[in-house]
């Protein structure tokens, strides 16, 4: 049987870039240099899902560059979409500027251009922290600079065409009675509400009329304007069912992945791409949304937002890229209590890397280390860092509210787990103090246990809620293990694995007084 030839580092993002490789060779194209792009929605706080959008189109350029070929990535942000809705936690006086484009409305907090700017500027800086570099574009000059004309004007004139399309394919018949294109209103500055109903292509001008309309089950009233406008230099913008593929083909974009709530758009846009404007689409990935711990969509408009830089208070940026790169297929349950396992996991995959943790699995190591290398934007470390278990770090911040990174410090140095200080695991005791201080409860872990683990669990339970204080916790729970015929090795690692989430930590029993014995016996007796 002949091995399976491992495609660039190993993992699902090398796939896609050899993916779309192939179907560029099929297609004849140029590849010079080629351009993946994300888009980055303006008109609501970027979470980390949006972040995920523009880090995984990056990691397909990576991809694309060590197969060695010159690649791009281009952010753009549709600064130009009109407000639906104000997220939570903004100003009630956003209410009279909703319809209208998020590059024309304030910035209520004063420290941007615009509205429209205020949310790209937080997304992009989650980007700068991560290490991702990027074209940026914005929807505003886009259009201003007439760099989508040419299209605009080829989608005008096929728009009934497009219209019956749209209804066939999604079954939304606005576009048989209005064109796929909003004028800003001249008038009232509203998106919209300004309709357009006839395009006369010998002037490039859209007519239009300003009338109430329907935004997110709310009319917005219109100003009844009857207008026109020049597609060429008045501002207005495509319908999103149309927009992305005129971007493609102006933009000369291969790579686009979606979210599956717009699966709708990215089948028309295909559409309108390859019959339309007679540039072929580019290649895609869908992938799924992050779910709040309810299992709600994590949205801009529901207030359950994870921010990166929220995330980065109480993690590193390894994290959010170990979450975005370990697999893009399947909806995941997201919150802040998966910083501990992740930030972890990355320490694993690091030993896996430096050969620290033997891994006899071939295909499990080259795509462990695939994995490493990206989440090190292919550029990891010459050598390994010093790694201190975060839910040991955690648990020790809990403990230690004044001079906290002094006193942690000498508690890892007392337990063996570091021999001297050092800056980085400074940076680790304040992320973990942060998180210690802001979520109190620690996600329970799922443990297979047998009677006799749980028979030992519930004496132990005992000994440490006794009045008196047990004279050596350590030979306690050597001498409970022996007892009931579980070996003491096992019989550790299965109370590291309840307290810190892992197999190993430093000497048990110390480290049991240090928290709090009652403290830790509570969190015992739930696994019995």
């Amino acid at each position: 049987m002949s091995e399976t030839k491992t495609i660039g580092k190993g993992i699902w993002i090398d796939k896609l870039a050899q993916e779309l490789l192939d179907r560029e060779k099929v297609l004849g194209r140029n590849l010079d240099l080629i351009k993946v792009e994300s888009g980055l929605g303006a008109s609501g706080i970027p979470h980390i899902g949006s972040l995920g959008d523009a880090v995984r189109a990056y990691g397909v350029k990576l991809a694309l560059e060590n197969f060695g070929y010159k690649s791009e990535l281009i952010a753009y942000s549709d600064d130009l979409d009109g407000l639906r809705k104000i997220p939570e936690g903004f100003p009630d006086s956003l209410e009279e500027h909703i319809a209208k484009p998020v590059s024309l409305i304030p910035d209520p907090f004063g420290c941007h251009e615009s509205y429209g700017m205020h949310m790209s500027s937080i997304l992009l800086d989650g980007l700068d922290k991560v290490g991702v570099k990027y074209e940026f574009r914005r929807a505003v000059d886009t259009y201003k600079q007439g760099l989508l004309k040419e299209q605009i004007h080829t989608i005008l004139q096929n728009s009934s065409k497009i219209g019956d399309k749209i209804s066939e394919l999604v079954g939304q018949d606005k576009f048989q009675k209005y064109l796929p294109y909003f004028p800003v209103c001249a008038n009232c500055s509203r998106l919209y509400t300004a309709e357009s109903t006839e395009y006369l292509p010998d002037e490039r001008k859209v007519l239009y009329k300003c009338h109430d309309t329907e935004i997110g089950s709310k009319i917005v009233k219109g100003c009844n304007h009857d207008g026109e406008a020049d597609i060429t230099k008045d501002l207005g913008k495509l319908a999103w069912k149309v927009e992305f593929a005129a971007r493609w083909a102006a933009f000369d974009i291969r790579f686009e992945a979606y979210g599956k709530d717009i699966m709708d758009s990215v089948k028309v846009n295909d559409w309108v791409a390859d019959e339309i404007l007679n540039y072929p689409h580019p290649h895609h990935v869908k992938y799924e949304m992050f779910l709040d711990k309810g299992g709600k969509k994590i949205s801009k408009s529901l207030g359950n937002v994870i921010t990166a830089q929220k995330w980065l208070e109480f993690g590193n940026t390894k994290s959010i890229l170990l979450l975005l790169y370990k697999r893009i297929t399947g909806a995941r349950e997201l919150g802040f209590e998966d910083i501990p396992s992740l930030m972890n996991e990355y320490n694993e995959l690091e030993d896996i890397y430096f050969g620290r943790i033997k891994v006899d699995n071939q295909a499990k190591l080259i795509k462990s280390n695939g994995l490493f290398e990206y989440v090190n934007l292919l550029n990891p470390p010459k050598e390994s860092s010093t790694h201190v278990n975060f839910r040991l770090l955690i648990e020790l911040s809990k403990i230690f509210k004044e001079d906290r990174i002094q006193r942690v410090m000498k508690k890892l140095l007392d337990y063996g787990v570091i021999k001297n200080e050092q800056p980085e695991i400074e940076k680790l005791i304040e992320l973990a103090g942060n998180f210690a201080d802001e979520f109190d409860q620690q996600e329970k872990i799922e443990i297979d246990l047998d009677e006799l683990a749980k028979k030992s669990l519930k004496e132990l339970t005992n000994a440490l809620n006794s009045e008196e204080e047990p004279e050596d916790i350590q030979n306690t729970i050597y001498q409970i293990a022996k007892s009931n015929d579980v070996q003491p090795k096992d019989f550790f690692r299965i109370l590291y694995q309840i307290i810190l989430g892992t197999s190993r930590g430093p000497k048990i029993g110390p480290f049991i007084s240090d928290i709090g014995r009652k403290k830790v016996a509570k969190t015992i007796s739930e696994y019995v």
